[in-house]
């Protein structure tokens, strides 16, 4: 079975128990389906293994993972069946305790008992039909400090919270502690890992060094990058593919990352260890987010601008962006206010014998440095000043903002991604930005023009503690 909420991942109002059984077509298909949502929903290991390994062997074995998806999801509100035959079902669900929807398609087999042979699970955007009103700005501030006491209170959020409109704060709070052994509490000044949010400050970069007149986003990564190992790779990716994740540059996670985790400390060192790979598919022909083609980015940035990623970003995004607390110093270095993150996510080897319903520190996930994909630090106040030095053209001129931020590629989940920001709809308002998330670690920034907001959510915990944040007052402002 696989299950995928997009981007991971993530997001999240109320329900008791599994819809009635009443609710569901009287097929094989929808009756798997609903004996699913029910053992799931109660959040029990045993009654959640005991269903897969009576309908889905196969999967009984990834149960930590099945736990993980009901801690991160709160469990499914059944909303309305779709297509519906003996061995075919699709409909839509609602995560209980977020504003999140998804579409759901189960395939079983004719023959009893009916074993399940896909399940798949996807984020949609919230359909019209359930679309929730807008309120005024002051109602919706409100409800967001009312459902932000509720996920604290439950242990669900940490972090900090900022809401601007027209470029200034009219939101701005901090939550939950940033060192659970010392107690140290978040502030707004607290640093907060941003994974995947870097990209934005690495695609910017980009378009700084096309904007003059360095590079050409069509050209080859061959063209610049002339020593690099693979020669098909490098002669078909394009750095317009790379920045839309359509190059087929796949991932650097996964077993090889793990085994040289603390090894990989400069961007060269993964293009070591990766470079002789070549791509998955080819280039251009469909959308596959790769953290790799981000990291191969980076290499280009050192590559044409002569300065280490690291220097680029500093003095070109950092500083005309007046960010003084966005960096990716290592690890192993000591950094006062960076919170430590907690995770609930199955613990490495080495952390073999922790409970995994505990908050335990990240800390052996990490890798020894962020990179041009992601891993870096911020601040929510570092975020809206990236947002308004974006919109006020102090990095890109108005011509290569708009390249910079308008979709390109349909991601699958109701939006498009540009280079290295997503460009979406949010209940009919728009806007773009870029999310991060690992374990103990989740953020996202929005930036929505027409409506004149800016919401940057950052936590120090499992996603979706931020997204579903986020996603919360986006929902609810007002579109003006």
């Amino acid at each position: 079975m696989k299950l995928k909420l997009f981007a991971i991942l993530l997001l999240l109002a109320s329900f008791a128990g599994a819809a009635p059984q009443s609710q569901f077509p009287d097929t094989p298909a929808a009756h798997q389906f609903a004996a699913w949502l029910e053992a799931f929903n109660s959040g029990d290991r045993a009654r959640i293994l005991d269903f897969l390994q009576k309908n889905e062997p196969d999967r009984a074995g990834e149960i930590d993972g099945e736990l993980g998806f009901r801690r991160m999801t709160g469990g499914f509100e059944f909303k309305k069946a779709e297509e519906s035959t003996a061995t075919h079902f699709t409909g839509i669900v609602k995560e209980r305790e977020s504003d999140t929807f998804g579409r759901f398609v189960i395939d079983v087999e004719a023959a009893e008992p009916h074993h399940i042979k896909n399940f798949d699970l996807q984020q949609i955007p919230i359909p019209a039909e359930f679309a929730l009103p807008r309120v005024s700005q002051e109602a919706a501030l409100a409800a967001l400090r009312g459902e932000l006491e509720k996920q604290v209170a439950a242990d669900r959020f940490a972090g900090a919270v900022l809401v601007a409109k027209e470029g200034k704060p009219i939101f701005k709070e901090a939550y939950g502690l940033a060192d659970r052994e010392k107690k140290t509490p978040n502030q707004l000044d607290t640093q907060f890992r941003i994974g995947s949010m870097n990209k934005m400050f690495t695609a910017v970069s980009v378009l700084q060094l096309a904007q003059a007149g360095k590079i050409k986003l069509t050209d080859p990564l061959g063209k610049y990058l002339t020593d690099y190992p693979n020669r098909d790779l490098a002669a078909k990716v394009t750095i317009h593919h790379l920045l839309t994740h359509t190059g087929g540059t796949g991932d650097f996670f996964g077993p090889e990352f793990d085994k040289h985790r603390l090894e990989l400390r400069t961007l060269q060192d993964y293009v070591k260890l990766y470079g002789q790979r070549g791509v998955a598919f080819e280039p251009g022909s469909k959308w596959e987010y790769s953290n790799y083609g981000f990291l191969l980015l980076g290499v280009l940035i050192e590559k044409v601008s002569g300065q280490s990623y690291y220097d680029y970003v500093a003095e070109h995004v950092y500083k005309p962006a007046a960010m003084t607390l966005t960096a990716s110093v290592a690890e192993d270095q000591v950094v006062l206010g960076r919170s430590v993150g907690y995770t609930h996510m199955p613990p490495s080897p080495a952390a073999a014998g922790t409970a995994p319903e505990a908050w335990r520190p990240n800390t052996d996930t990490l890798p020894y440095r962020g990179t041009s994909a992601g891993g870096g630090y911020s601040t929510v106040e570092d975020l809206l000043r990236f947002a308004n030095a974006l919109e006020n053209h102090k990095l890109l001129d108005a011509e290569h903002t708009e390249l910079l931020t308008t979709g390109k590629v349909d991601t699958g989940g109701g939006g498009k991604y540009a280079y290295g920001f997503g460009d979406r709809s949010v209940g009919g308002m728009h806007c773009f930005g870029h999310g991060g998330g690992a374990p103990g670690m989740n953020g996202g920034l929005e930036i929505c023009p027409q409506a004149g907001y800016v919401v940057a959510v950052l936590s120090n915990l499992d996603p979706p503690a931020a997204s579903r944040v986020s996603e919360f007052v986006l929902n609810r402002l007002p579109e003006k």
